[in-house]
């Protein structure tokens, strides 16, 4: 087994990698109240505990050798008393398959008896990060990971603003006191997790965003520069203490930065609702790349992108694009630890429930099951990419044993010269 770096030598060197593989996955595991049909389970929507064991071995046969997963905080807190045994089949899954977990503690859902605007908040979501970390840790070999809160910005679009999840608040003041509220909550967990292991390691994730005035509407030009460059950062922000550092924030909390890229995280302004997606061939797009170095010059912490897909055939090519764009970053000097292909197993449009086609395998109702299909194309590029870093494409019998030697990915940059461009094909 591995030891890591301690937080506070997180940044040590540029070889010096964290996770035993570059390529990470995850599984969709929302448990938000949606606002036309109740508590949802996205774990148990795609079936994800029945086939825990064929998921995650199919991971390991793809060389993934982490996996984001979640811990689903409304059925597990029953006004302060846990029940964890629903972990139970995944522990026993990833231990077999020596796939490492990030444990996602709140991914958009929280019991029905808590306020998310009480001050209570914070202490119960705490309470359950320890006991969480006192479970897991106990059942699967370390280093330790965990994302307290994930989304914490996006999280407070949906429930403080667009009225999507709970606590269905629709004003711009409401969505920022949840963010306030859902950072504190945050620092909180990162305590009481460290209280029960050291040197546990946290990744804050939160979409990376491009925001653009409307081409008839140049007067929204500040509006749109200010939710990419200080709205999009603001949870990270507070969580690393600069802002709001009464809040007990600072560079050992934050950790790990998270960065989610999607094509549609690049986004023309919209005065009320959601901002509408750029095309492709749009020319206000950003490379990615230099997105992702601002998030470097910004906090100078490890980072990953936490989450990335494309959609249906062009998953490929998407890949393509962020691994470019990913590597013409590191010759620019970020620190970047790994991609994650998120999600591992497709999952349902949460508006319409139709299925994206964006997972590495595919979803196919049969027989009154979710049979998995490894979508072959997206495969293929992810084994090619492995091959020019110089990754394995199948786990070992230890895993663990090495984490990424960083200086591959280094030379892969310096020998592929890539440049960033807005090119997403």
């Amino acid at each position: 087994m591995t030891e890591t770096a301690s937080p506070t030598q997180a940044a040590q060197g540029p070889h010096h990698g964290i996770f035993p593989t570059f390529f990470l996955s995850g599984f969709e595991c929302s448990t938000f109240v949606w606002k036309d049909q109740g508590r949802r389970d996205l774990t148990r929507e795609t079936r994800h505990a029945e086939h825990a064991e064929e998921d995650y071995a199919h991971l390991r046969s793809l060389g993934i050798g982490v996996a984001r997963q979640g811990i689903p905080w409304p059925f597990v807190d029953r006004g302060g008393a846990y029940d964890f045994s629903t972990l139970d089949p995944f522990i026993a899954a990833m231990n077999r398959n020596g796939v490492l977990p990030i444990w996602d503690l709140c991914h958009y859902g929280y019991p029905d008896d808590l306020d998310p605007f009480d001050p209570a908040f914070a202490e119960r979501f705490a309470a359950y990060a320890g006991a969480a970390a006192r479970y897991v840790t106990a059942r699967v070999g370390g280093p330790h990971f965990f994302t307290p809160i994930n989304e914490i910005t996006f999280f407070a679009f949906m429930g403080g603003e667009w009225g999507w999840t709970a606590p269905f608040r629709t004003s711009e003041a409401d969505r920022h006191a949840l963010r306030l509220s859902l950072c504190g909550a945050d620092i909180a967990a990162v305590r009481a997790i460290r209280a029960v292991d050291p040197g546990a390691r946290m990744v804050h994730i939160d979409p990376l965003i491009l925001v653009v005035p409307p081409r008839d509407r140049p007067d929204l030009a500040d509006e749109a520069h200010d939710e990419t460059f200080v709205d999009a950062f603001y949870a990270w922000d507070v969580i690393g203490g600069l802002r709001h550092p009464e809040l007990g924030g600072g560079p050992d909390i934050l950790d790990i930065v998270g960065v989610n890229c999607y094509s549609f995280g690049q986004m023309e302004y919209r005065e009320h609702g959601p901002h509408a997606s750029l095309p492709p061939d749009d020319d206000r797009i950003r490379p990615l790349g230099d997105l992702l170095t601002f998030a470097w010059e910004r906090y100078r912490r490890p980072m990953i992108v936490g989450e990335t897909s494309g959609l249906g055939a062009g998953r490929p090519a998407w890949l393509r694009d962020i691994i470019e764009e990913s590597l013409a970053a590191v010759l620019r000097g970020i620190d970047l630890h790994g991609v994650c292909l998120f999600p591992a197993i497709d999952m349902p449009d949460w508006h319409t429930g139709e299925w994206l086609h964006n997972g590495i395998c595919d979803l196919v109702e049969e027989d009154g099951d979710l049979r998995r299909v490894p979508f072959e194309p997206y495969v293929a590029e992810l084994r090619r990419w492995q091959k020019r870093l110089n990754r394995v494409t199948e786990l070992d019998d230890d895993p663990l044993s090495d984490p990424v030697d960083l200086a591959d990915i280094v030379a892969a940059a310096k020998r592929l010269q890539m440049r960033s461009d807005k090119d997403w094909s």
